[in-house]
């Protein structure tokens, strides 16, 4: 099918990039090397920039999987949240994006310590030191988003990402929701089923507290091995969710009780966050051994060190990505050929996607 998009030479979503149109940037730039990752709407590869030799994460995603989805709204918020984010330690950074009539590419930071998701799965639990860290620099970065009106919406394992030294980066911005002011609310239904707050299963409009309940829901299954409610049955998992008590084992500390007890409040406006946002997890009793600033600045050593070798050790991605052939129309110039503004100023669907920093930093 991809190919005879290609052939008839018609772009069938044609896409207004705006003032910000770059065709210095192309799939030919890159060499595409693996596959590290795979999504409803594409894949993301590890890919060498020819001219600055350096590695990147490319998300590659089809534009009419995309548009049969009516998923158009969260790409571009995608796009926009990583544009606010470049500049936070435990978010990953975009570098530029650009597109051809059938795909869009993001540029991002290449990320090889392996998803938290993976690392849980391999050791069952972490200890409370190990899943306290991971916790404050998931905190830390959205209680940043917050700050930025931004409520992530998506917290779980398999978007927590560990950089090579064993920090945490937050991934995947396709869920978050722009411009909620102070107290504002949204009430889109998203998510993922193990991590949803009541709130949201029940449709009524949510606010930030809700990534205070995926915090909770993520701390708990770092903590327990199992996130909190879960049941194999969707539907009783949904139940145990808006009606189960939160039954939690003596085997962590007090502190550690009290702060799953206030995130994963099922009343959002007795969640601990609703009054301060993130100033109430920071002075939390579970934290009060951490020093925030210097977590900030990076200089907690991490409780665990990925052991990466260099940029193109794979050995945290799931194989089954690793092995799989990077398809050939993905870095072919030939047959992406970039989209002229002129070509495209009718349509605006993905209009203003592009974006390439300033040159002094473009790979800075």
């Amino acid at each position: 099918m991809e190919e005879d998009m290609e052939e008839n030479g018609k772009d069938i979503n044609p896409v207004n990039l705006g003032p910000s149109e770059k065709t210095s940037v192309r799939p030919s730039d890159f060499e595409f090397l693996k596959v590290i990752g795979k999504g409803s709407f594409g894949k993301v590869l590890l890919a060498r920039h020819r001219k600055e030799s350096k590695v990147y994460a490319v998300k590659v995603l089809q534009k009419q999987a995309i548009m049969k989805r009516n998923e158009v709204k969260h790409i571009m918020s995608e796009r926009n949240v990583l544009l606010k984010n470049v500049k936070h330690p435990f978010l990953v950074g975009l570098h530029y994006s650009f597109q051809t009539k059938d795909k869009l590419y993001f540029v991002l930071d290449y990320v090889n310590g392996g998803e938290l998701f993976f690392h849980l799965q391999r050791e069952r639990y972490f200890p409370e030191q190990r899943a306290k860290f991971y916790a404050a620099e998931m905190a830390s970065a959205i209680g940043y988003l917050h700050s930025l009106n931004i409520i992530y919406r998506d917290l779980k394992p398999e978007n927590i990402l560990l950089d090579s030294k064993g920090h945490v980066v937050l991934t995947d911005f396709g869920l978050c929701k722009e411009g909620i002011e102070g107290m504002g609310t949204t009430s889109t239904f998203c998510g993922t089923p193990e991590y949803l707050a009541p709130e949201v299963l029940r449709k009524q409009p949510y606010d930030k507290t809700v990534d205070w309940w995926c915090l909770g829901a993520v701390l708990y299954e770092m903590m327990y091995g199992l996130p909190p409610f879960y049941s194999r049955d969707t539907a009783e998992m949904y139940d145990n969710i808006l009606y189960k008590p939160l039954r939690l084992r003596t085997n962590v500390s007090g502190a550690a009780r009290s702060i799953l007890e206030g995130l994963l409040q099922k009343e959002k406006e007795n969640r601990l966050g609703a009054k301060r946002d993130f100033l109430e997890i920071q002075g939390h009793d579970f934290f009060i051994d951490l020093n925030w600033e210097e977590l900030d600045k990076r200089k907690i050593q991490p409780p665990y060190n990925p052991n990466v070798s260099g940029q193109l050790d794979l050995k945290h991605f799931d194989p089954e990505f690793v092995r799989e052939p990077v398809p050939a129309s993905i870095g072919k110039y030939g047959s992406c050929k970039m989209v002229s503004a002129s070509v495209v100023e009718a349509d605006g669907v993905f209009e203003g996607f592009s974006y390439v920093p300033p040159a002094e930093d473009a790979f800075s």
